[in-house]
């Protein structure tokens, strides 16, 4: 394709435009919107049309090129990095991606393409090397168990901690994969199910409520989560229910392992405390919201009923067993003595 061209699982950019791939429509259809304005991305990413942590740091800069070869100007392309960077708080990706956009920016349409086919690359290669670190952990035989969507649909490469899988599958290990559902938007039932399929990965969905159960029967041998930023210490925030899944898991004696490019660090996050935390639409919760058209919601609490809708949670740095970079592998003991910050200097 040519060199201003590139398409991933959920993104295609060619030509200046840019289409995102509807991850709201998922499993039933696989529908592609434009996601060259700004107005446009910033709905997709309230919506989760574009998610995954990676993924929204890539689309948002591809957004910008869009823009850019559209006639913007510095000032008009600035003002929308800054709503862009807004959209969504916790993942830091996103903040990393439009800051280093911010130099292209006063710069020719040409150089603020550049820049964002250059991120796009570089989280294809970061998601490769994430995926080389981690597949060595995996045994033959193993059974893993995933939360919410961790693979091509939340980055522009093979993924996270999907990617690892996928990698040690493609490596000829024999695995089986235990999909968490991931409440209250079932990103584990809807896309991480949909991916495994596609790639012929022997997986079973279940509900969040039942991984203890699975893990009390000897089923899970390690799980392998994604991560939304790490702070310096090691603790992460990841999608609503990762936490209870490291309780579990420390319980049971099953290795834990975050899978995140060095993108998704936040050295200027001390701890998890710091980490701020979306709260979402209460209908998530009272029920589900069916197909992207609305055919198929179904509510099943009162329509008045309080709810607390956090996106993320926070898991601390200790019921870490390690942590995956693309520049290798941290234990938790690692973590715990400040080997983030170390490697940030080396």
């Amino acid at each position: 394709m040519p060199s201003a061209a590139r398409s991933s699982l959920s993104l295609r950019y060619e030509s200046a435009r840019l289409a995102v791939l509807d991850q709201q429509a998922l499993p039933d259809a696989e529908r592609w919107l434009d996601g060259s304005d700004a107005d446009a991305m910033i709905g997709h990413l309230h919506a989760l049309r574009v998610r995954g942590a990676p993924l929204i740091g890539v689309a948002a800069a591809l957004c910008l090129a869009c823009l850019a070869r559209d006639g913007a100007d510095a000032p008009a392309l600035h003002a929308a990095a800054d709503r862009l960077r807004a959209a969504r708080p916790t993942a830091v990706n996103l903040r990393w991606a439009i800051d280093r956009m911010r130099p292209a920016l006063s710069g020719t349409p040409a150089r603020v393409e550049a820049e964002a086919l250059a991120i796009f690359d570089e989280d294809v290669a970061l998601c490769d090397a994430m995926a080389a670190h981690g597949a060595a952990l995996i045994a033959d035989g193993e059974e893993l168990l995933t939360h919410c969507n961790t693979g091509g649909l939340a980055t522009a490469g093979v993924g996270t901690a999907l990617g690892v899988v996928r990698r040690a599958w493609e490596s000829g290990k024999k695995l089986h994969v235990w999909v968490d559902e991931t409440r209250p938007l079932l990103q584990g039932g809807r896309l991480t199910a949909w991916e495994l399929a596609r790639l012929g990965i022997p997986h079973t969905l279940i509900t969040d409520s039942m991984a203890a159960v699975v893990m009390r029967a000897g089923r899970v041998q390690r799980v392998l989560v994604g991560a939304d930023r790490v702070a310096a210490n090691g603790d992460f925030a990841n999608k609503i229910g990762t936490y209870g899944v490291a309780v579990l898991a420390a319980h049971h004696a099953v290795p834990f392992h975050v899978v995140a490019p060095w993108s998704t660090v936040d050295l200027a996050c001390a701890d998890g405390a710091a980490i701020p935390i979306e709260q979402r639409d209460p209908a998530e919760v009272r029920g589900v919201t069916g197909r992207a058209d609305g055919v198929g919601a179904v509510r099943w609490a009162p329509v008045a009923t309080p709810v607390f809708n956090p996106a993320f949670d926070v898991t601390p740095g200790t019921l870490v067993t390690s942590l995956v970079l693309d520049t290798g592998v941290l234990s938790g003991a690692e973590l715990a003595s400040g080997a983030l910050a170390r490697t940030a200097r080396a």
